[in-house]
Formats: structure tokens, C-alpha cells, sequence
């Protein structure tokens, strides 16, 4: 998932985005709830492909902030499935950025779980179906 892991960056995030200067924090660094947001994307991406339908979000734990992202920087969020139980799935996220999209090395800022429910047309918890 990560570059150490030897994770190909420019193959398969599940988001990208560009952070832009309507998304900074009073100190001018980018929010962290619109980086939390753009996790809560790519996290529900791969939750909906899974769970093969509509999903909500229930739970983020262990986030941790490791670096800010500035306005220019190319975020970039990846997302990996930890554990899928009968009507949820545990998602596991990490958010690399590319400094002013110059090629840099990537940068990891954020990682976080989140964890989804698959619900059905009447917003209830239904089953995920088998693999």
C-alpha cells in the first residue's frame, strides 16, 4: 500500500486530488477535515466495489496526522480492505502527497481505518455478499 511497501504510487489510488486554497485552515495549511473527507471517498470506493452496493460510514479509528499537505500538493489516497464481517468492512487508508505536483517523492501524511456498513435500499444493514 505504501511506497515502502512497494506499493506503485502512480498505479491504482483509489482518489486523487489536487488540494486547492479553498480548502486551507485559518494558518493556511490545508484543513484536516477536507483531507479527512477525501479519505472518507476513496475508503467508501472500495467499500461499495466490495459490498457490491450502497455503504455508510460508522467509525474512523487510529487516525494519525504524520505531515501537513499545502495548497499545490497532489494528494493521493490508497485504500486497502482489512476484514470483511458479515454487514462491514474494516478499511485500512493512507494519504500520500507529491509536493506541488514536481515529481517529488511521495510524501505519506495521514493514515486512518475506517470502517463501513453495507446498507440496503431501506437504509438498514444487509449482508456482504461472498468474495
Amino acid at each position: 500500500m505504501s511506497a515502502a511497501d512497494g506499493y506503485d504510487f502512480d498505479n491504482g489510488p483509489a482518489l486523487r486530488a489536487i488540494a486547492m486554497p479553498a480548502d486551507t485552515n485559518p494558518n493556511g495549511d490545508i484543513f484536516g477535515g477536507w483531507l479527512l473527507a477525501q479519505m472518507d471517498l476513496a475508503g467508501g470506493t472500495v467499500a461499495v466495489r466490495r459490498s457490491h452496493g450502497r455503504v455508510a460510514t460508522v467509525g474512523i479509528e487510529a487516525m494519525t496526522f504524520h505531515k501537513p499537505v499545502f495548497v499545490g500538493d497532489e494528494v493521493s489516497c490508497f485504500a486497502r480492505i482489512e476484514k470483511v464481517g458479515r454487514t462491514s468492512l474494516r478499511v485500512r487508508i493512507e494519504t500520500w502527497v507529491r509536493r506541488e505536483r514536481s515529481g517529488s517523492d511521495p510524501i505519506k501524511v495521514t493514515e486512518g481505518v475506517f470502517t463501513y456498513v453495507a446498507i440496503g435500499e431501506d437504509r438498514k444493514p444487509r449482508e456482504v455478499p461472498p468474495e
